[in-house]
């Protein structure tokens, strides 16, 4: 009798060992889990940034663009008005 209630002794003992080993391990698991969630939260909160900085660059090629065309037009317009006014020198000259 007293050798089983030895065996179950130690079986409590070993049970109550492995509580520990495997609590101490959760909480390990949860420390790390926290950890991973915060990296996670930031490689989203990145991943946004990157996600509306590549937009506000596709809307500053778009104004860019605009300005080129814009920029473009003025440069007709110059050299289509230097013409004009060469031509109207030219008449003034002649007179």
């Amino acid at each position: 009798m007293e050798d089983s209630f030895k065996l179950l002794e130690e079986r409590v003992h070993r049970a109550a060992e492995r509580l520990k080993a495997l609590s101490s391990e959760a909480q390990a698991l949860r420390a790390e889990v926290a950890k991973e969630k915060e990296r996670a939260r930031k490689a989203e909160q990145a991943l946004a940034a990157a996600a509306e900085r590549e937009g506000a660059g596709a809307e500053g090629a778009r104004k860019a663009e605009a300005l080129e065309h814009e920029v473009s037009a003025l440069r007709r317009e110059r050299e289509e008005v230097r013409a004009r006014v060469e031509k109207l020198v030219s008449l003034l000259e002649r007179i």
